[in-house]
């Protein structure tokens, strides 16, 4: 009787690990963070006495998700619900697409790659006008598409496993891994460069990312399949809540059999990222900005994410599961 108790307990208290999710908060909050290091000295300084800035918010654009609707698509794209060769059929410039497919179409699939652009072309206007706050928040936000554009299971429409009964391996692949082994991973990726041609550069991600999706639900589908059931999850506590979770053995063994996958994938988004915020600087014509003061949050920015953070935590509540999607 008394164990039965205990697992009624756990039942009432449990929240599911594995809800969508891109790079978690943790690893977005990383990704930027380690992309101000890869910038040159004449953008080093400003970048770096923000840094919390650009850290803090990069998980932006997941929080407004649950308030403004245009937001989702923004996130990922189902580039295999365009036949089997999609990157031959699929126009890479929006209004060719637009023209071809139909934007309500797009959205419904998905707009990552063409959102991108647009982000660049947005911070590069804020650089011509030096409006420092405008730089760091589109700054900040255009890390988040970068990283998002970066994760395999962004890229197809069996996203989160639903479709070969492997629900949770996007926030296992995503949040769980890097997490768990985020602090050991190599961060030096190196100067950001300048980049010629950001549409053709941002579809190429989503071309190596795509073509490693497969990989990422067929090694946990094996892992799976050997795997006693009991042995697969386990329960941690998370403040007050307890969690059902993958195990730390069945974590460490996926991680294995990925073979460092999630690390080359984090380590290629910090370079984008830096990459991007680089090119819009050098596209705005180089301006002077690097002198060390820390840029203060506009009142209309509190505002918003006041409203913002209100709904979030709402929606959290609700759905009992905190996740970042």
């Amino acid at each position: 009787m008394k164990n039965k108790k205990v697992l009624l307990v756990i039942a009432v208290l449990v929240v599911v690990y594995g809800v969508a999710q891109a790079w978690g908060f943790w690893g977005h909050q990383c990704i930027n963070n380690k992309a101000v290091f890869t910038l040159p000295k004449s953008m080093f300084g400003f970048f770096k006495t923000n840094i919390s800035f650009i850290t803090e918010h990069a998980v932006d654009p997941d929080k407004r998700r649950y308030a403004d609707p245009e937001e989702a698509p923004r996130h990922f794209i189902d580039i295999d619900r365009y036949g089997e060769h999609p990157f031959d059929s699929l126009p890479k410039y929006w209004k060719d697409a637009v023209v071809k497919i139909g934007e309500d179409t797009l959205k419904a699939h998905g707009i990552v790659p063409y959102y991108i652009p647009k982000m660049l072309y947005r911070l590069t206007e804020a650089f011509k006008e030096k409006d420092k706050f405008k730089i760091l928040k589109l700054a900040a936000e255009l890390g988040h598409y970068i990283g998002d554009a970066h994760v395999p299971l962004h890229c197809t429409r069996n996203y989160n496993g639903q479709l070969t009964g492997q629900h949770g391996i996007h926030g296992f692949w995503e949040s769980r891994i890097p997490e768990s082994y985020g602090e050991n991973y190599d961060y030096f990726v190196g100067k950001a460069h300048y980049i010629k041609d950001p549409v053709t550069y941002t579809w190429n991600i989503i071309k190596e990312s795509y073509a490693a999706h497969d990989s990422v639900l067929q090694l946990e589908k094996e892992l799976n399949m050997r795997t006693a059931a009991d042995q697969k999850f386990a329960f941690e506590e998370r403040g007050a809540t307890l969690v059902k979770v993958y195990s730390k053995s069945y974590t460490a063994e996926y991680n294995e059999l990925l073979n460092g996958m999630v690390e080359r994938r984090m380590r290629l988004a910090i370079i984008a990222v830096g990459c991007f915020w680089y090119t819009a600087w050098v596209n705005a014509g180089m301006p002077e900005i690097n002198d060390p003061e820390i840029v203060a949050i506009t009142q209309n920015f509190r505002v918003e994410m006041d409203s913002v953070n209100t709904i979030y935590e709402s929606r959290k509540k609700l759905d009992g599961s905190g996740h970042e999607d």
